[in-house]
């Protein structure tokens, strides 16, 4: 029987390697090594990060049973499972390992391990599995610093709500053109375009910023000008407003090109029509098997989440 410091339920989240995921797909590890190796590449680094992965939940496991009653989940599970409201998340991965748990939590602290430092950069995976031994307690002690995280929320005319820890996409599911009429305060105009990026404080270093880039050295380069721009600011985590960018807006005799980029707040949320007969999607945080449908006849509100993530540093 394992002497447990506490009571207090411990969520552990893990993901699949990509050695497990080719077991997957081609059923055994010798099926999987001949086709990497079929094609050239070193299968010896998937062995070495598989291991590593499962040295550290091993690790991170033992540690934790140490300190509470531990539940192991897989990253696929998370979307059908119920968190209780006293619950510590611990994700064991990547930053986007983290946006994902991130958005099915309502108040919930969640740490964010780092299994393999010389693999993972990561800023919001700033602990190591050793760390957990102090960390812990302090966490359950209401002692340990946490980080808000503004949310952007998608919430349909259907019922349905999509939350994005990063962005939001809004569009079609293939590479067409999305059909849509846009608001946001007092302007609206019907669109067509590749589609609208909605975009979190956390999110705004990536996507964003790269749609931004892209705009801005097309501009200079219209211009005449071979201009050297300062990178687009990122904004805070916590700020209490999202900005959406709409990528390459089409002006025709149907469809206006005059709403392409701006702040979304509680005053001024963006309302969205859908005008595709079928194919139109909203998914988050790039993962887009985590979507809802936005075909003909739905609308969606897009604002910044009532709620918030909560980040242990």
């Amino acid at each position: 029987m394992i002497d447990r410091l506490t009571e207090n339920k411990i969520v552990l989240i893990t993901r699949r390697t990509r050695l497990a995921e080719l077991i997957v797909r081609f059923n055994t590890l010798d099926q999987a090594r001949f086709y990497v190796e079929h094609l050239g590449a070193d299968f010896s680094d998937y062995l070495a990060e598989d291991e590593c992965y499962r040295a550290a939940v091993r690790d991170t496991e033992a540690r934790l049973e140490r300190l509470g009653r531990v539940q192991a989940l897989e990253r696929a599970f998370v979307p059908n499972f119920i968190f209780g409201p006293q619950d510590t998340v611990v994700v064991l991965g990547q930053d986007g390992l983290v946006a994902n748990v991130l958005k099915y939590l309502d108040g919930q602290v969640l740490i964010g391990v780092n299994p393999d430092p010389a693999r993972i950069e990561g800023v919001l995976v700033p602990f190591r599995p050793p760390d957990l031994d102090a960390l812990m307690p302090a966490v359950f002690a209401d002692r340990r610093p946490i980080r808000l995280v503004t949310m952007a929320e998608a919430r349909l005319n259907t019922g349905e709500t999509l939350y994005g820890v990063n962005d939001l996409f809004i569009g079609p599911r293939s590479h067409t053109s999305a059909r849509y009429r846009i608001g946001i305060g007092e302007r609206a105009e019907s669109q067509s375009s590749s589609g609208i990026i909605v975009s979190t404080g956390l999110g705004s270093t990536g996507w964003l910023r790269s749609i931004v880039t892209g705009a801005q050295g097309i501009a200079g380069a219209l211009a005449g000008r071979s201009l050297k721009l300062p990178a687009p600011r990122a904004f805070d985590w916590d700020a209490d407003y999202l900005f959406f960018s709409v990528r390459e807006p089409w002006p025709s005799r149907t469809s206006g090109a005059e709403i392409a980029f701006g702040k979304i707040t509680a005053a001024t949320p963006l309302t969205l029509e859908s005008q595709m007969p079928e194919g139109g999607v909203i998914f988050s945080d790039g993962i887009e098997s985590d979507f809802v449908r936005f075909n003909a006849g739905a609308r969606a509100t897009i604002r910044v989440a009532a709620r918030q993530g909560r980040l242990a540093t």
